[in-house]
């Protein structure tokens, strides 16, 4: 019998290839013009008969990460014209004015490792459209990529981000689908920081993830066990912000594929057991003018500039109402915990990792500020967004009466951020009252199904109906 390889060929790159091809892809996306870029890729489309298919992914209003595969003469014949039911994916809109386009980011394009994604296919990212063309208000790709585009016309800013995302490995598929409480998450590995052995699961895990991460461009500086047993946490290179947001859902559908593939999962729920330290996600942010980082001051204190003190009051000023954006689900204010090294203090720090921003050592280049209060379960488009924005207009700390040193704590449960974050007129400005009241109501729906009190044991209910492990048929039967 024939099997498919023998019929057609589809394409298969070598590891070695594809992190040339993808390094160079993402330079072009910087400094090459998109209508340009676009028509290349279009030749390059219709010139390699071993593709396949496209493969278009884009986020919702959670963050959670949708794909679609095009076949690849469709494609070239309908780019301009892709549509989907936006009313099959919450947040975007309702049945009465469900039809929603998907528009093209060309320069984007990965190229896919073959054993991992199958073969023949190229990954591209797209910013959801309404009927008329205009970006979507609850797709904040869309919106952080405008607001990019502002930066850089307005003052020649790139904001850059860097994301640490931690995660765990369970042994199992579809651990978190079908968690029960009274049995709980099986761990891979009882190692940790230093006690994780080079080939058990774990390490095999983290090899085989990074390997993939490498060779689709993300530059990985560092793979390690974590501080937590089977834990982990692989950092990739700094970039410009929607590379770096992009990149953070390449991470995670990466990680859960390569796990899928070993038998195991790997979950980025930010506490999924008690008594052991949780996961996070620490954004080191900079702003970038040309080859001058804005952030860095020799003479400044800890060596950053007032424009970086001016972000991080800011962002302390408005950290409750950031809150339910940088800890959107039930299950991420268990982690907010002090006794696990959590940040949840309003304050900042040079060196206190309770703190909510922490101010690495740094130089001219490496000059940045470090939110430790993030969860790995955030839409990053939305994140992004929403720490700019807040950062760069929000209301500074008053500083008399030694109010920039008096000791504040987060919310310490999603019913409390939901709260500050609905009386916010901030949040309003910065999501717009539609969205705003859409984000509302989602996390409201995960919050009223689990019990007010988190309680010493993780529920069923903050697990299955979390906005990456439920999926739309669970959410529709209630």
């Amino acid at each position: 019998m024939l099997n498919n390889k023998t019929i057609t060929p589809f394409l298969e790159i070598s590891y070695e290839k594809l992190e040339e091809l993808n390094l160079t892809a993402i330079k072009r996306s910087e400094t090459i013009d998109p209508a340009l870029l676009e028509k290349e890729y279009r030749e390059y489309f219709k010139k390699e008969t071993k593709l396949k298919a496209i493969t278009l992914c884009f986020s919702d209003l959670e963050g959670r990460l949708h794909m679609l595969d095009y076949d690849k003469k469709f494609f070239l014949g309908g780019a301009d014209n892709l549509t989907f039911d936006g009313s099959s994916i919450k947040g975007f809109s309702d049945l009465n004015e469900s039809d929603l386009r998907l528009g093209v980011d060309w320069s984007s394009i990965r190229y896919l490792p073959s054993d991992i994604f199958g073969p023949g296919k190229v990954i591209m990212f797209a910013n959801i459209l309404t009927p008329d063309r205009k970006f979507h208000p609850a797709d904040f790709r869309s919106s952080l990529a405008e607001l990019m585009v502002k930066m850089a016309k307005k003052d020649g800013v790139v904001p850059h981000f860097s994301a640490e995302v931690e995660g765990f490995l369970m042994k199992g598929t579809d651990v978190e689908q079908n968690f029960n409480r009274a049995v709980g998450f099986t761990l891979a590995s009882q190692g940790g920081y230093y006690h994780s052995l080079p080939l058990d699961e774990l390490r095999q895990f983290i090899d085989r993830s990074a390997e993939v991460q490498r060779a689709m461009g993300f530059m990985n500086e560092k793979d390690h066990p974590e501080v937590a047993p089977s834990q982990f946490e692989l950092n990739f290179s700094y970039s410009n912000a929607l590379l770096a947001a992009d990149n953070i859902l390449l991470y995670k559908l990466v990680c859960r594929q390569v796990a899928n593939t070993m038998g195991m999962t790997a979950t980025f729920l930010p506490k999924p057991i008690a008594g052991v330290n949780g996961s996070g996600m620490h954004l080191n942010i900079s702003l970038i003018k040309g080859k001058k980082n804005l952030f860095f001051d020799d003479k400044g204190k800890e060596k950053i500039s007032k424009l970086a003190w001016g972000f991080i009051d800011r962002i302390l000023n408005h950290a409750p109402e950031l809150c339910l954006v940088l800890n959107p689900s039930v299950n991420a204010y268990r982690r907010l915990d002090p006794n696990f090294e959590a940040p949840n203090q309003i304050k900042v720090s040079a060196s206190d990792r309770g703190a909510m921003i922490r101010i690495p050592a740094g130089n001219a280049k490496s000059a940045r500020i470090e939110i430790r209060s993030v969860a790995p379960d955030i839409n990053p488009y939305l994140a992004f967004y929403t720490i700019l924005r807040t950062g760069l207009e929000g209301t500074k700390l008053k500083k008399e009466a030694g109010k920039r040193d008096r000791l504040r704590f987060l919310p310490s449960t999603i019913y409390d951020a939901i709260r500050i974050f609905k009386s916010s007129d901030l949040m309003k400005k910065i999501l717009g009252d539609d969205t705003h009241g859409k984000y509302i109501s989602h996390k409201q729906v995960v919050a009223d199904r689990s019990p007010k009190s988190l309680g010493t044991i993780v529920k069923t209910s903050e697990v299955i109906y979390h906005h990456e492990v439920t999926n739309q048929v669970l959410w529709n039967r209630y």
